[in-house]
C-alpha cells in the first residue's frame, strides 16, 4: 500500500544521493561511518564502530543511495567475529556451558514463546498479516529467517525490514545497557589479540576457508569459523589471532550491510505500520530482559551477559557487543546459537500457531 509517503525533505535527499556517482557514495559512506564510529567510541559506547557504521548506513539507505555491501564482504566480517569469539573458548568455559544446559534450553523456549505472544499482538493491534508478523518477530539470524519466510509464503521484504528494525533497536538498547552495566562485566577477561605475524597469517587463511565451508548452513559464516577456530585453539593446534586493524573493518562491514538494507521503497510500503513494528520490537526486547534477570539469578551470572544471550538480536550483532563489553561471549553465543536452531526447526510451526490463534480472535 502506498497511502503514506516519507516527507518531502526525505524525497529530495533521496534524489540528491541517488544522483551521486557510486564512487562518491562509497567514499561518503566510508568517511562518515568511520567518523561516527570514532565519535561513539570517544563517548564510551560499546560496539561503537559497528553502531556508528550501521546508523550512518541506515541514513544513506533511506536517503536513496544505489550502493550495497557485497554479501561476501559481509560473510567475511562474520567470519572475523566468529574467530574473535573462538578466542574466548577454553575447556573450562565449555564445561561451564555443559553444566548449564538446562537453563540455556529454558531461556531458548522462553524467548520463542515471548516472540509468539508479541507476534499475536502485532496481528491484533498492528494490522500486520499473521504469517509476516510471525516470521518478522522470529528471534533468529535475519538472513536465515527471511529465506524461510519467503518459502512459507510471507512477504520477505517486510519480514527483512521487521528483522532489521529489531536489530537496530537491539543494538541501541544493548549499547545503552552495556554502557550502564559495564562494571558488572568487568571481571570477564578481554579477548587478547595475538602478536605473532604467523598467528595472524594462519588465522586470516582460516577465515575464508571456514566461510566457504559454512556457505550452505544458516549463519554458517559465523558458526563454522567459531566451531573450527575453537576446536583448533582448545586442541593446541593454533593460537588464534587477528591484526588490530581488522576488527573495526569487520564491524563496519556488518554494520553497513545491515544499514543499507533499508531503502525508500520498503520504507514507503511499511510507513503506516512502522510504529507498531518498533513498539513490537521494543516490547519483545523488554520481555526478554525480564527473563534475563531471572535467568541471571539462576545461573549466578552478570546481568549483561545473560541479557545479550537472551535478547532477540542476530548472532553476529550480539557477539560484537559481547566482545566489546568483555561479557561472557561463550554463554552469549551458546544461547543465541541454540535459539537460532530452535527457530529453524520450529519456525513454520510457530507461524501456523500465530495464524490459528489470530484466526480465533
Amino acid at each position: 500500500m502506498h497511502d503514506a509517503h516519507p516527507h518531502a525533505g526525505e524525497t529530495e535527499l533521496s534524489i540528491s544521493l541517488r544522483a551521486w556517482p557510486r564512487v562518491l557514495q562509497w567514499l561518503a559512506l566510508i568517511v562518515t561511518a568511520t567518523a561516527c564510529g570514532w565519535l561513539f567510541e570517544r563517548c564510551g559506547l560499546p560496539a561503537a564502530r559497528f553502531l556508528g557504521a550501521m546508523l550512518v548506513a541506515v541514513a544513506f539507505g533511506v536517503g536513496g543511495v544505489t550502493i550495497s555491501m557485497p554479501k561476501l564482504v559481509f560473510k567475511l566480517g562474520q567470519g572475523c567475529i566468529g574467530i574473535l569469539v573462538a578466542q574466548s573458548m577454553t575447556l573450562s568455559v565449555l564445561l561451564t556451558l555443559a553444566q548449564s544446559w538446562h537453563v540455556i534450553v529454558l531461556a531458548t523456549v522462553l524467548t520463542l514463546g515471548l516472540s509468539l505472544l508479541v507476534s499475536l499482538g502485532l496481528v491484533w493491534f498492528g494490522g500486520i498479516p499473521e504469517r509476516t508478523a510471525a516470521w518478522g518477530m522470529a528471534p533468529g539470524a535475519a538472513s536465515a529467517v527471511v529465506s524461510m519466510a519467503e518459502e512459507d509464503g510471507a512477504d520477505g521484504r517486510v519480514v527483512a525490514t521487521m528483522q532489521y528494525i529489531r536489530v537496530v533497536c537491539v543494538v541501541l538498547l544493548g549499547s545503552l545497557v552495556g554502557h550502564l552495566t559495564g562494571s558488572e562485566a568487568a571481571a570477564a577477561p578481554a579477548l587478547a589479540l595475538a602478536s605473532s605475524p604467523v598467528d595472524w597469517g594462519l588465522t586470516l587463511m582460516l577465515i575464508p576457508f571456514c566461510v566457504l565451508a559454512g556457505a550452505r548452513l544458516p549463519a554458517g559464516a559465523l558458526l563454522v569459523p567459531l566451531l573450527i577456530g575453537a576446536a583448533l585453539q582448545v586442541g593446541g593446534v593454533l593460537q588464534l589471532g587477528l591484526p588490530s586493524w581488522l576488527t573495526p573493518l569487520a564491524y563496519g562491514a556488518i554494520g553497513c550491510y545491515i544499514g543499507l538494507r533499508f531503502d525508500p521503497v520498503i520504507l514507503g510500503r511499511i510507513w503506516r505500520r512502522l510504529p507498531a513494528m518498533i513498539v513490537g520490537a521494543i516490547l519483545l526486547i523488554l520481555l526478554c530482559a525480564v527473563s534475563a534477570w531471572l535467568i541471571a539469578l539462576l545461573l549466578d551470572k552478570d546481568f549483561l551477559s545473560v541479557y545479550l544471550a537472551t535478547t532477540p538480536g542476530g548472532l553476529d550483532v550480539m557477539a560484537i557487543i559481547a566482545i566489546e563489553t568483555h561479557s561472557d561471549a561463550s554463554l552469549v553465543l551458546a544461547m543465541q546459537t541454540l535459539r537460532l536452531f530452535g527457530v529453524i526447526l520450529t519456525g513454520t510451526f510457530f507461524a501456523r500457531q500465530v495464524m490459528r490463534l489470530a484466526g480465533r480472535k
